[in-house]
């Protein structure tokens, strides 16, 4: 049952963000930007029982995401404002995104 709430919640308010994306694409794009998976995600693990070093750890982990997933985002723009497909911009942030992340965890293991 919690995992029907979960999946309902979390819906509504990607569907709630589209539907203001659709009227005003830079405010979505702001409201998008706001951390709501996490923090959703967060909400979620804490109220099924996650202990709190766990979720310390889970914040860290989008911490350590958050530059690759801006990365991948500046790739998908660029691309969709050189007229590339949907598919074909996703792709390729989804690649760079993945190479950033291996070099991230090169450089960063070697500090």
């Amino acid at each position: 049952m919690f995992t029907l709430v979960k999946i309902i919640v979390s819906a509504i308010i990607i569907g709630i963000v589209t539907e203001v994306a659709k009227r005003y694409p830079t405010f979505g794009g702001i409201i998008a930007a706001l951390p709501l998976v996490s923090l959703l995600s967060l909400f979620w693990l804490y109220f099924q029982g996650e202990q709190t070093q766990n979720l310390s750890k889970f914040i860290f982990g989008v911490l350590w995401g958050f530059p690759a997933t801006a990365f991948l985002l500046l790739i998908v723009a660029f691309s969709l404002k050189a007229s590339f497909s949907l598919i074909l911009s996703i792709g390729l942030g989804l690649g760079g995104w993945g190479v950033f992340l291996a070099i991230q965890n090169i450089v960063f293991k070697n500090i």
